[in-house]
């Protein structure tokens, strides 16, 4: 037989099976897989698995991005409202020096309460005694070896302290003694949730409040251009102002020639105030901010208790042991610069 003749044979007989039903294969098996495993927070390279402080010859680099930290208090309301709620009660009580303004100090508070680091510069005058304690930002502070700090804005833009002329207050880590880290890092994943179901729900009602569906046409009566001015019509009615009525004209079409099949009942299934709750009881738990004390509405009929006493309780607790830790300053500097008077609840109030 020639090699003509055997490919035409061939050809016949694929278009034949081709033509029949699909035949599955005899050693086909059932199959079992999942779309992933749950990834445990303390396995891998994540975001709180870090070892040590890279040395680049100059500065220690910080165990986290103290730029992502900075960004992640805004992403969640309770976290960004507690942290400046411990901001306004230290800036309350704080008795203003003449080496350290108010303003001074707030930002000093908001650094050590944010990042776990603040730190203060004594600029000098001429004679040599400090004349003024002003806070750089700790976002771009860096430590290096024998107490040196740098100021680092951009790989090209790094500036080095006299030496002996910055304090640092750190809130202590389990990992590393170079830098700190904010006591509410344990909610961080929640605060990213609290963030990422936010902006689901936002762009579910963006889009009409819907998940989408599939407009299954089976109708053999419309042709291809009713198709394309209908698929260009739904392609246009997405984002704002996408609650539009669609006409469909059909003539000769049948009842269920033309359905909408929803992909899915966000609503049932999303649980997003379920969510946002829990992901704030994890942050205020991280902030140790009794719920009253925070405007939070309670949902029994119990309540959260007396506000006064609540109140009373997280200041003594709370916000006197942040006051003796930043009280630090004075033994650093030999002068009682940093000085609180004591938190009161005004009458009636």
């Amino acid at each position: 037989m020639s090699n003509r003749h055997r490919n035409t044979k061939q050809v016949a007989q694929a278009s034949t099976v081709a033509a029949q039903e699909f035949i599955p294969r005899s050693d086909s098996k059932m199959e079992a897989f999942s779309f992933g495993d749950p990834s445990p927070v303390l396995s891998g390279r994540e975001v709180f698995d870090y070892l040590e402080c890279w040395f680049n010859g100059r500065w220690y680099e910080p165990p986290l991005s103290l730029d992502g930290l900075a960004r992640s208090v805004g992403s969640s309301v309770h976290l960004h409202s507690g942290l400046m709620f411990k901001r306004n009660l230290l800036s309350k009580t704080f008795i203003p020096h003449r080496l350290l303004s108010r303003a001074a100090f707030e930002q000093f508070a908001l650094d050590f309460l944010c990042l776990g680091n603040g730190y203060l510069e004594g600029r000098r005058s001429m004679l040599g005694p400090v004349r003024e304690l002003v806070p750089p930002l700790a976002k771009y502070m860096r430590s290096g070896k024998d107490g040196r700090q740098f100021m680092v804005q951009g790989w090209k833009e790094e500036h080095e302290f006299e030496p002996g002329t910055v304090f640092h207050l750190r809130e202590a880590d389990l990992h590393q003694e170079v830098y700190g880290l904010p006591e509410w890092i344990s909610a961080l994943q929640s605060a990213l949730l609290n963030e990422s179901a936010t902006l689901f729900r936002r762009k579910y009602y963006e889009n009409g409040s819907h998940a989408g569906f599939i407009l299954y046409m089976t109708d053999a009566a419309q042709n291809e251009a009713d198709v394309d001015s209908l698929r260009k019509a739904l392609k246009d009615s997405k984002g704002p102002g996408n609650f539009r009525n669609l006409f469909v004209y059909s003539p000769n079409g049948k009842k269920d020639g033309l359905q909408i099949i929803p992909v899915s009942e966000v609503t049932a299934k999303d649980e997003f105030n379920s969510i946002k709750n829990q992901t704030r009881d994890d942050v205020l738990a991280s902030l140790r901010i009794p719920p009253q004390l925070m405007g939070i509405v309670p949902q029994n009929a119990g309540g959260f208790g007396s506000i006064r006493e609540a109140a009373q309780i997280y200041a003594a607790n709370e916000l006197e042991p942040i006051q003796a830790r930043m009280a630090q300053v004075n033994d650093w500097l030999g002068e009682e610069v940093v000085r609180f008077k004591p938190y009161e609840i005004p009458v009636g109030a």
